[in-house]
């Protein structure tokens, strides 16, 4: 008890030493800020495993528990502490938790006692030649079968007591092997705790840094004013104004292409014009000379006159099938244009285009004493945080606790060598008494092997084999010593049982079920004027809630001291790390923000102008489906090539002459004005024809377009005039929201780490555990609770042992008297004769 207290007030000076701690924290980071405080790690495990020895402790719990079975006394813990426990009224209370030991030590008692005195009488009886020591053997009937029974039970009875002196040998070498644990143990957990506090100062010291960090982030900001603010604004207002500008941009893009495509067809159909001209020429020109051909005397006879008939019918077929010079010419349409691209739409849209991507920059120009402003603010909150970390003295506030650490590692070294100088001598007795029960269980199997192996059955009680008889001494020898061991083996396992059962149901069970820490905490328990000790230490608050419980488990969880001493009752940090206050002052100067773009124009009247002029320009009005119709013709009346052919065929059926060959030859001339005039029309005229059906579709719907157009634009323009003020002062704010963010993620970090994770007392928890829960209970209480246990139930086998050894030791042994068995005369019927016989 008072090595937990010590450790406890160790917990207590710790805080004190750090009531004007500020702290460290470790909260989550941003996206684009990332503040964690750097992990430290420690050497003790805060967990220990017996291995596989843990089973056998096991045992020995279920044992204890069996023995103790009654609650933890907390009453009576209290009143001894309050120092109101009066022996004469409450030794009631304490027979009746401790009654399972009790019965247990005065069982003990009487064993050690009885046992003595027993073996006083036992061996004073056999001198007499009673109680078995007369060395002669009666014949039974059943001796055989009582010899194997009592070599069987002994037998068992010695295995029961070799498990019990290997627990024993397994004890106590653990207890040695664990006590050489201890300077390890112990060197581990004061580095901890060194680096418990030598990491308190860094760890504040880091966090303050932490601020040129989150300072340098909103800076950067700050200096991107243009991308991130400007950039904003800009984002926010292109959804409207962009599609507005496509518009115009792609309507003067339209302008530009009606042009093109106006000159096209209209200088393409000149060209038809021509064309077709010279090909009603040279149709003209053929017809002609086969009407001259057709006059040839030839055609008068029969029946080349019917052939000149057929071909003088079909001549229509050579007509112009089309008549180009009907079609009005574009030239107005096409001078329309040109004046309206006078003006150049083109150039007036990208003004607007560049009004419009301007805004970044006019914020950039507009923010530069609102940003210097900014800067100077969160400068000052630097040296304000600064003030801070000078303000906390933690290296001298933990110099006293140093101090106290170094204090106790000297006591622990320097009274180390010797805990482990009698634990060598208490190794080296718990050796002998394990030995002593080796000895007396080697002298029952050497007896048992003997005895067993040289037992001859048709041997009679004084004739037994020398091996026989050697089993049955060391039987006896071992019953001897076993009478002369047993008491001071029994004293130790009272002693140990005592000891070892309360320190485990009174100190270690508590510890761990944390029942002890809920004693402690009863209000007026240690000062009757203070309700919460703990509090009243470390504040002078006693009215605090503040126990001994909530600050183990928090140093368990490795929480820090701030927050589980609740220090805040005496230091507090939120005042000092006032978030609102300074995340206040940068808003202040965010507020005083002003941008002033309100005077984008994305296109002037002139462009207006343009636009209207151009859906007057009549190009929707113009009568495409005449030039649709008329390009849609074929160039000739007839198919030229079958015409050519059909020729062809009717001339070689007349007979050789001039008029043959001049109708081939005129046949000849048509297939080349086909393809040296008709194709080529044909290709153009298809052309143009394509041209004018897209000029067609571009103009349908013209003035509906650039009204559409010019509403689009209107909308867009009456956008920028009456929402751009709340988009500007929208994304202020967010971009306000963004600088001050860092400083409150910074400055709430802060806090966190300074009450949650600065001087994280897991460290003293888990001394607090080597000390109690490893070092005592078990290091130390456990393996000596196997110890008795093993012992207690080895000796505790001697007494039905050495009851069968001598039983079994009166088979082996060679007896100086025997009885003697004659037949008499008539039959198998005898007389009994007590013989002696003089042993050789």
């Amino acid at each position: 008890m008072a090595l937990l207290l010590g450790f406890l007030l160790l917990l207590l000076e710790l805080c004190g030493n750090t009531l004007s701690l500020g702290s460290r924290s470790s909260t989550e980071g941003t996206e684009v800020l990332e503040l964690q405080l750097p992990a430290t790690n420690y050497e003790t495990k805060d967990s220990y495993k017996a291995g596989p020895i843990g089973g056998l402790f096991q045992i020995v719990h279920i044992f204890l528990r069996v023995v103790q079975p009654n609650d933890f006394p907390e009453d009576i813990l209290r009143k001894i502490l309050q120092k109101k426990f009066d022996l004469s009224t409450d030794y009631e209370k304490i027979i009746y938790y401790e009654i399972g030991v009790i019965i247990c030590a005065v069982l003990g008692l009487l064993f050690v006692i009885l046992m003595p005195l027993v073996g006083c009488c036992f061996g004073l009886c056999r001198c007499c030649n009673k109680c078995g020591g007369e060395m002669h053997q009666r014949q039974k009937k059943n001796g055989p079968f009582l010899r194997k029974c009592f070599a069987v039970s002994l037998l068992v009875i010695s295995i029961f007591i070799s498990i019990g002196i290997i627990y024993g040998f397994v004890a106590n070498h653990h207890l040695r092997a664990q006590i050489e644990k201890t300077r390890k143990l112990a060197d581990s957990n004061f580095r901890d705790l060194r680096t418990l506090l030598n990491g308190a100062p860094a760890e504040i010291s880091y966090i303050l840094s932490q601020y040129t960090t989150t300072k340098e982030k909103a800076f950067s900001d700050l200096d991107n004013v243009k991308s991130l603010l400007g950039g904003g604004i800009h984002e926010q207002l292109r959804p409207k104004v962009i599609p507005a500008l496509d518009d115009i941009k792609a309507m003067a893009e339209a302008i530009k292409e009606t042009k093109e495509a106006l000159l096209n067809v209209n200088n393409t159909l000149k060209e038809l014009k021509k064309s077709s001209a010279q090909l009603n020429t040279s149709l003209s020109d053929v017809k002609r000379d086969l009407e001259q051909s057709l006059n040839d005397p030839m055609c008068s006879a029969p029946p080349v006159a019917t052939t000149c008939n057929n071909i003088r019918t079909s001549l229509s077929q050579l007509d112009d099938n089309t008549n180009m010079d009907q079609l009005p010419s574009l030239d107005k349409p096409i001078d329309k244009i040109n004046d309206i691209l006078q003006t150049n739409l083109s150039s007036l849209v990208q003004q607007g285009y560049k009004s419009f991507n301007d805004i970044p920059e006019m914020v950039e120009n507009q923010t530069t004493d609102i940003i210097s402003d900014v800067k100077s603010t969160l400068n000052s909150i630097g040296s304000d945080i600064e003030s801070i970390g000078e303000q906390i003295p933690i290296q001298d506030q933990l110099s006293n606790f140093m101090g106290y650490i170094n204090d106790t590692e000297t006591y622990i070294r320097r009274n180390l060598p010797t805990l482990e100088e009698y634990d060598s001598y208490r190794w080296l007795g718990g050796l002998v008494v394990c030995c002593l029960l080796t000895l007396v269980v080697i002298f029952y199997y050497l007896g048992l092997l003997c005895g067993t192996c040289g037992y001859d059955r048709n041997a009679t009680p004084t004739r037994r084999g020398c091996v026989s008889n050697t089993g049955g001494i060391f039987l006896m020898v071992g019953a001897g010593v076993s009478f002369l061991i047993c008491w001071i083996l029994m004293t130790i396992v009272v002693l140990t049982f005592v000891v070892g059962a309360n320190v485990e149901k009174l100190l270690c069970e508590p510890y761990q079920n944390r029942k002890l820490f809920q004693v402690l905490d009863t209000p007026y328990l240690l000062n009757e004027n203070w309700k919460h000790y703990l509090s009243g230490m470390v504040f002078n608050k006693p009215d605090i809630n503040l126990t001994f419980e909530q600050v183990y488990s928090d140093c368990k969880e490795n929480k820090g001291i701030y927050g589980t001493l609740k220090l805040e009752n005496s230091y507090n940090i939120s005042e000092h790390l006032n978030i609102q206050e300074h995340a206040g002052n940068i808003s202040n100067d965010f507020q005083n923000m002003k941008v002033n773009i309100d005077n984008i124009v994305l296109l002037d009247e002139a462009g207006r102008k343009n636009l209207m002029d151009f859906s007057f320009s009549g190009i929707d009005a113009i009568n495409y489906n005449i030039y649709l119709a008329e390009l849609s013709k074929a160039p000739t009346k007839g198919n030229l090539l079958s015409f050519a052919d059909d020729l062809e065929v009717k001339a070689n059926h007349l007979p050789h002459g001039s008029l043959k060959q001049s109708l081939k030859n005129n046949a000849q001339t048509i297939r080349t004005i086909h393809r040296s005039e008709v194709i080529p029309l044909e290709q153009s005229m298809s052309s143009v024809y394509q041209s004018i059906k897209e000029l067609q579709q571009k103009s349908s719907g013209l003035g509906m377009k650039v009204t559409n157009t010019l509403s689009s634009l209107d909308s867009a323009q009456d956008f920028l005039t009456t929402r751009i003020s709340s988009v500007i002062v929208e994304e202020s704010q967010k971009y306000g929201n963004t600088i001050v963010g860092y400083f409150e993620r910074y400055l709430q970090w802060v806090k966190i780490s300074i009450t949650e994770k600065i001087a994280a007392c897991k460290p003293v928890a888990t001394a607090l555990d080597s000390a109690v829960d490893v070092f005592l209970c078990s290091y130390i209480i456990d393996p000596m609770n196997l110890f008795w246990f093993g012992i207690g139930k080895a000796t505790v086998f001697l007494l039905p042992a050495l009851i069968f050894a001598v039983k079994l030791a009166k088979h082996y042994r060679r007896m100086d008297s025997e009885d003697v068995y004659e037949d008499m005369e008539n039959g198998n019927i005898g007389f009994h004769r007590h013989h002696s016989t003089q042993t050789v």
